[in-house]
Formats: C-alpha cells, sequence, structure tokens
C-alpha cells in the first residue's frame, strides 16, 4: 500500500469519525427539541456507537497495515 493509499484512507476514517460526530450531536438536539422517546433516542445512540466502533476498526486495519508496510 502507497502513503496515498494510507492518507486517503485515513481521511476517510476522519471523516467517519467527524459524520459520527455531527450525526450524534444532530439527533441528541433534534430528539430533545420533538420530544422523541427515549427508546427512539437510544437507537441514535447505538447507531452512533456503532459509526465509532466502525471508525475503531478501521484505524486499527490501517495500523495494522502499516506495519505490515515497514517489515
Amino acid at each position: 500500500m502507497t502513503s496515498e493509499d494510507q492518507a486517503r484512507r485515513g481521511r476517510v476514517i476522519a471523516l467517519v469519525i467527524a459524520g459520527t460526530g455531527l450525526f450524534w450531536i444532530a439527533a441528541t438536539a433534534l430528539g430533545a427539541w420533538l420530544g422523541w422517546s427515549q427508546r427512539a433516542r437510544a437507537l441514535c445512540d447505538l447507531a452512533a456507537l456503532a459509526g465509532f466502533g466502525m471508525a475503531i476498526y478501521m484505524l486499527f486495519d490501517l495500523w495494522r497495515a502499516r506495519r505490515n508496510d515497514k517489515d
């Protein structure tokens, strides 16, 4: 994997983290404003947790790929 590919993957990961964070903030604010039930708010929280978990997995995969390229 070239350094350009690694940089691109890093930018994608950054966008996933930022997008998930913005979604979470927006869903929390919208849920409070519209009076959503706790169940609906919890669903948004779980979706955000899944997004952050995916970002951690992607980071680990990128770290592992960089480590293998050094060998």
